[in-house]
């Protein structure tokens, strides 16, 4: 029941990667391993943790920056196959979004996932993580003919968590998860915990606001917290 909550939202839905769950470990042991293969020093985790909201093909970019066509294609392939084999061994949420999760579900709110990672790694990550059953949607970048930043997956998410968009919160560390949001009719957030490099700027994505860690999703939706100034719009 939602009888003691005054707020206009009905379903908080994420991100996956850099929002909802650490999967950079992960991925970037993928490209570690590829770079190996080919004979490469791999690059620094700190060089590639802020990409991996970017995709498989940004990962593969910064290791093969030379890498054209098919060289590229098979590269990408190859990628992708190392990392659906070892999709969760030190991916986990980040810290205290579980304690969000169980907050939103017993105020009798829901949640739910879109994400552009496409479902074969979606599902058994989700499940790895034990929130398959829990989400009321997952939307993963081939569940509907387009991706974000379409505002099409946001909308299938709320046909599948029974609310409109204007009763969803968005959150995520892209700049196409709020161009997605905003056009899907939703209320925005930015999860500056997650994967932004320097070359971006969050303040001007036009979000309703910006958070530090999980726990501020609730502070911001009870209007308790403080907005982020811009001087410090990223995690140090």
């Amino acid at each position: 029941m939602r009888a003691d909550l005054d707020l206009p939202w009905r379903t908080v839905l994420f991100d996956l990667d850099g929002t909802l769950a650490d999967t950079a470990p992960d991925l970037y042991a993928a490209q570690v391993a590829l770079s190996r293969e080919h004979g490469l020093e791999p690059m620094p985790f700190d060089a590639v943790r802020n990409h991996v909201s970017h995709g498989s093909s940004a990962l593969v970019k910064l290791a093969f920056p030379q890498a054209e066509g098919e060289q590229f294609e098979e590269l990408r392939a190859r990628f992708l196959e190392i990392y659906a084999q070892n999709l969760f061994l030190d991916t986990e949420l980040f810290p205290g979004m579980e304690t969000l999760l169980a907050w939103l579900e017993s105020r009798g709110l829901n949640w739910g996932v879109v994400t552009n990672k496409p479902a074969f790694l979606t599902d058994p990550l989700m499940a790895s993580l034990g929130l398959t059953e829990r989400a009321a949607c997952i939307v993963s970048g081939d569940t509907v003919k387009e991706r974000k930043p379409h505002p099409l997956p946001m909308w299938h998410a709320c046909e599948l968590a029974g609310s409109r968009p204007v009763e969803c919160l968005y959150v995520g560390d892209a700049e196409r998860d709020i161009q997605a949001g905003r056009a899907a009719g939703m209320a925005t957030l930015i999860a500056l915990y997650g994967y932004i490099d320097e070359s971006q700027r969050p303040q001007a994505w036009g979000a309703d606001g910006m958070i530090r860690e999980p726990r501020q999703i609730l502070d911001w939706m009870l209007g308790t917290h403080e907005p982020v100034p811009v001087a410090q719009e990223r995690q140090s």
